[in-house]
């Protein structure tokens, strides 16, 4: 059975200028890719972007900076207004976000009821997903 977690948060985009612009977001987890968490932004312009990195590196960002490359991740603060940074970089250049840490690590909480730490490759349903790529897709 495929289940998703998701959330729905406003992300704050910081300008190198200071300002700050609200993006909001939508966070996905979903049990066919129990490895993996997926942000995305909703913006008025280019429509949804979405990016899909590790569940565990979003984790261990919420404690201590983490990543490398084009996904960086940091706390800042103290409860209850402690932020979670994230920095994005791609060949189109970078995004400096913010999110209510709070929120993050408590969305996070229900993925890990739904698939714990260390059961992810339980979830994973590898005949199916061969077979149908072996069948071209279908």
């Amino acid at each position: 059975m495929k289940i998703c977690v998701d959330h729905m948060l406003d992300m704050e985009l910081m300008s190198p200028l200071g300002i700050r612009v609200v993006v909001p977001t939508q966070l996905l987890y979903r049990t066919q890719d129990p490895l993996a968490v997926e942000l995305l932004f909703h913006n008025s312009v280019h429509g949804l972007t979405p990016w899909i990195f590790a569940r565990d590196l979003l984790t261990e960002g919420t404690r201590t900076p983490s990543g490398s490359g084009d996904v960086r991740i940091w706390p800042t603060g103290s409860r209850p207004t402690s932020l979670l940074h994230l920095l994005l970089s791609s060949p189109h250049g970078s995004a400096h976000l913010t999110a209510p840490l709070p929120a993050v690590e408590r969305w996070l909480c229900r993925t890990y009821r739904l698939v714990p730490p260390g059961s992810e490759s339980d979830a994973l349903d590898l005949d199916t997903d061969l077979g149908r790529f072996l069948d071209g897709g279908r």
